[in-house]
């Protein structure tokens, strides 16, 4: 099963994020997501528009536009903006062994990410900027709930 993607592009603002939550939760939603997986994208789509926001565009007018589509068993995510090329799939992982008072900042934005979901992939558009796509495997809604009562003893 393929749904057609839902869309909506956006300033590069900050003020926008609470509307792009939102616009996921409803999409996911809307494609059969059970609520881990909203609330998993939800996050996952948070950080990597904020980090597009105030790394990518540092500050300069953009645009991002998201695109919400489900395959078969997976939910995709798309984020395409006109910033600096930028791969957070490249970005090393953060030591956790170290003491977070002696970490250096940065980074665990990504790091959130990439315990959301299930796979990330990064292209530089032939255009300029980049295409993010965050890829979630759906949990059938009573795996789930199987999950908390096992949780819950």
């Amino acid at each position: 099963m393929t749904d057609h993607p839902a869309s909506l592009t956006f300033s590069a603002e900050l003020k926008n994020l609470a509307a792009l939550r939102y616009f996921v939760k409803q999409g996911t939603a809307d494609l059969g997501a059970c609520q881990r997986d909203i609330e998993d994208l939800v996050l996952a789509v948070d950080e990597a528009t904020t980090n597009i926001i105030l790394h990518g565009y540092r500050g300069e007018p953009g645009t991002v536009e998201i695109e919400l589509q489900r395959e078969g068993e997976f939910l995709l995510v798309r984020l395409r903006d006109k910033a600096p090329t930028f791969d957070p799939a490249a970005f090393p992982p953060p030591d956790l062994t170290i003491p977070i008072d002696q970490r250096p900042l940065g980074g665990m934005g990504i790091h959130l990410m990439r315990e959301m979901v299930d796979e990330i992939h990064h292209r530089a558009r032939s255009q300029g900027g980049n295409e993010l796509t965050l890829v979630k495997r759906m949990c059938s809604e009573t795996n789930f709930q199987e999950g908390q009562n096992e949780d819950q003893h």
